[in-house]
């Protein structure tokens, strides 16, 4: 195997690791949000991966960061882990946990957009094709398995929808940024940034959202998982895939989040699954082997 096929291959293993994590992280948050409200959930995931990651990207980063490098920092923190997340807690919340893996699988539609549009990525038939057969596969899932109703899961349908596209445009910009910055030291600064821009949201959101449950030991582990795991582990296996292979490429990747979100959903918080799940999941795993396949 050839050095760039090997980097391939490691790029596709850390973006299966990256989705496969967040697959399971909306159980989790599905269970902690019954506790915790989102933005003040999100500003413990963030403080929680910062402490985890920060040593460790002070020793690989030897030379002083310039103005460029935290713009990129707040391009990406401000778009992916604060809109992005937002809205993806705020929709897991008000919808459903299965509804949360399945929506923001959107993505990558808008990935091979912006890719395009930004990187000048090539959209060749082999992405177009494998988007299009895991979008099927989301639409078996989503049009034969929709149980719930009602203007409060609308709302948290839309505010999933809404993570979809910018989750999009922070990868892409994460690939940019790549060329300068190594994806560890992208995912710390970001994250510092996306702390700042949180903390606000946070004290606003005290005024009508409790918070209770904080002296349960259950929750104070979901919320380490959070933020070591799923925030932490899974941002900088996200960015190191996305540095590593094209946008476009990776993109199809998280479509495994639906399959491990919906997956769980149903083994840890009873949420049903009909057949149509197991085909939907199907046609996203053949639409990942499509993507991944690479010809001698």
């Amino acid at each position: 195997m050839h050095t760039s096929e090997r980097q391939t291959m490691r790029g596709y293993c850390a973006l299966a690791a990256a989705a496969s994590i967040w697959g399971g992280m909306y159980v989790v948050s599905k269970y902690t949000l019954d506790f915790i409200p989102p933005f003040t959930l999100l500003w413990l995931r963030y403080v929680t991966a910062f402490i985890t990651l920060y040593p460790l990207a002070a020793r690989q980063k030897t030379v002083p960061l310039t103005r460029s490098d935290h713009r990129a920092f707040i391009a990406v923190g401000f778009v992916g882990y604060f809109v992005s997340v937002g809205l993806q807690f705020i929709g897991t919340r008000l919808s459903s946990a299965h509804n949360g893996a399945i929506l923001t699988s959107a993505s990558p539609v808008f990935i091979l957009l912006f890719a395009w549009l930004m990187l000048g990525e090539r959209l060749i038939p082999r992405k177009l094709f494998s988007v299009l057969l895991a979008s099927i596969g989301v639409i078996i899932v989503v049009g034969w398995d929709t149980t719930a109703t009602g203007s409060r899961v609308l709302a948290g349908n839309l505010a999933l929808i809404g993570a979809a596209v910018t989750w999009a445009l922070l990868s892409v910009l994460a690939r940019k940024f790549s060329a300068s910055l190594s994806p560890l030291v992208i995912t710390t600064g970001a994250i510092f940034w996306a702390t700042l821009m949180t903390t606000p949201a946070m004290v606003i959101e005290w005024r009508f959202l409790p918070v209770s449950g904080l002296g349960n030991p259950v929750l104070w582990g979901a919320v380490l998982y959070l933020g070591v795991v799923s925030t932490a582990g899974a941002f900088y296996l996200w960015n190191k895939g996305m540095s590593l292979v094209e946008a476009g490429s990776g993109s199809v990747f998280f479509f495994l989040q639906p399959v491990v979100g919906a997956l769980l959903g149903w083994l840890v918080l009873g949420e049903h699954l009909s057949l149509s799940f197991f085909v939907g999941g199907g046609v996203i795993l053949l639409a990942v082997l499509i993507v991944s396949y690479r010809r001698a």
